[in-house]
Parts: C-alpha cells; structure tokens; sequence
C-alpha cells in the first residue's frame, strides 16, 4: 500500500458511485461505458481542470492544496470521516529511510489500570490492525468466550478482531446484523491503512482478508469509509441469548495509541441483566480456574 496509490483508488471509487442525476447533470438518455461520473464531470462541478484532477487520480500530482481536496470532497458529496481520509491520503509522505518492520504492540500500564477499573463491564484494547493486546473477563465473554482466555498475552496468538469478524463463525453468528458490522471493521481499516500506508503488516492482513473472503474485498473495492467509534448492536451470545449493546470505542487523536471498546446496554433493559448475568458467569468460571499472570502488568513498548 502506498499513499498516492490509494488516493488514486479512492478517488475513481468514489466517482464510479456518483450518477449524473445525483449532482444534477442531465444525460439525455446516452449510454455510459462506466458507472458513475466522467472525470470531466468531477472536474466540472469541483471548479478545477480536467487534466488537473486527470493527474490528480492517476496518481501523477502530489501538491494538491487543501482548498482543490474540499471542493473535490464536495463533489463527491463525502461525509466528514471521508473528507479527513482524503486530506489524509494526498498527504505527502515523510522522506527519509524505509520504515522498519513494526514492533509487536503493547499496553502501557496506565491502559491496564483503566482495563482493571472496567471490571464488570466487557472491554477489550485492540491495537491498529484490530489484535486483541488485552481484555478483562467480561469482554472475553462477550466477545470471543470460545477462545483462549490467555490468547491476547502472547504476540503470536493474539486474536484479530477483523479476521474474527469475516472468518471465524461464532462471531459471524454474534451479531444479527453481520453486514453493519463488518462495513465498520472494513471502514476502519481503510482509515488505518490511510494512516500508516507503509505497515507491512497491516498490508499483509488486508491482503489476507481479501484472499479468504469475498465478502470482505467487495466491500474494501468500494472504499467506503466509516468512522465508527460508536454503534448499537443487537448480538445472539449463546450463553445469554440475545442483547442489545452500544459499543463505544476511546481512543487518542489519530489512532497513535491502543484503542480500549467497552460494551453497555440501557439501565433497567433485558440486555443490562443479561450483561450481568454474563459478568456474574464469566467470574465463576475465572474463579474456578484462573488465568496464568492475570494480575501481571504488561510493559509499555
């Protein structure tokens, strides 16, 4: 992945989502070889040369100021998140040496000390490419029970919350609607990988993912982009049975850090017992047989 190469894919995505009649144009009934607008059209109502935007989707322009970015956005009828993707993407690309092959992520202590005050309600901190790096008992439970408690503790085995979603079927199966949920997993990644273009294993998930599941490059070749830090989920858990949660993901500005999601249902609703019932289920079953170095503190990288 590279920088000027997505921007050239997102653009030509975008346009070919766009129809005349949606901005207005009339066609007056001629056939198109293509979906979606011309690139003179774009150009036309963004107010900037044809042959300009033509280099500027090609991938041969790398200077565009951020006032041509806005009035192509507006064009493309972006929402906000797209809009800030875009910017992010015609970014010039700091010069110097190749980026070294990316450390495992870790939690600083701070992270966990937050992680231990949530005990009692599901969360888990997924770090840029979606790995578990950690997750208290109730977040085990509810997001991945079938797994491993102590998987997240080793780089090697750490559970992929993207690959969970296209590829594992008891998480599939969690969420009755398993569309909207995996457009928000896809949609943050296509924020992460505008991100940090040069992450050879972000490249190397998406890769993967595209390879296993249709499903998941149908919707990574339409370069939708979807800021998801909070959504309301209706989940199947096979031990509680179906609940509806809000989860709320906190994070620092720009993703530089581990983001922690926790899970929360309405005071007083079926889903907030069921959630308690879990919590009350989830505990037992760490009493009765605890997790290896749970009260151990993982270092900051």
């Amino acid at each position: 992945m590279n920088k000027h190469g997505q921007l050239a894919d997102f653009l030509q995505a975008r346009r070919g989502l766009l129809r005349p009649e949606d901005v207005g144009l009339q066609t007056y009934g001629e056939r198109r070889r293509v979906p979606g607008l011309r690139r003179e059209e774009l150009s036309m109502l963004a107010g900037i040369s044809a042959p300009y935007y033509t280099r500027l989707e090609q991938g041969q322009s790398r200077n565009a100021s951020r006032e041509v970015l806005d009035a192509i956005a507006t064009a493309l009828r972006l929402d906000e998140s797209e809009r800030a993707h875009l910017h992010e993407l015609a970014r010039e690309p700091k010069r110097g040496r190749a980026a070294p092959r990316p450390r495992p992520e870790r939690i600083t202590p701070a992270t966990s000390a937050l992680l231990a005050a949530l005990e009692g309600t599901p969360a888990i901190v997924m770090g840029r490419r979606s790995d578990v790096l950690a997750w208290n008992t109730q977040g085990h439970a509810l997001f991945a029970g079938h797994l491993d408690r102590g998987s997240p503790d080793e780089p090697g085995r750490r559970p992929n919350m993207a690959k969970l979603v296209f590829l594992d079927a008891h998480t599939r199966d969690l969420y009755t609607d398993w569309p909207a949920k995996a457009k928000a997993v896809v949609g943050n990644l296509r924020i992460t990988a505008g991100r940090y273009p040069q992450d050879p294993l972000l490249a190397g998930l998406v890769g993967e993912l595209i390879m296993r599941s249709p499903e998941f490059a149908t919707m990574w070749a339409d370069h939708r982009i979807l800021a998801c830090d909070v959504a309301d989920y209706e989940m199947h858990h096979p031990t509680v049975g179906t609940l509806t949660v809000t989860q709320q993901t906190l994070q620092s500005p720009q993703g530089s850090r581990p983001a922690v999601v926790i899970a929360t249902a309405a005071p007083g609703s079926p889903s907030a017992t069921s959630l308690k019932l879990l919590a009350h289920g989830a505990a037992a079953q760490e009493a009765v047989s605890p997790r290896k170095g749970a009260d151990a503190v993982t270092p900051a990288s």
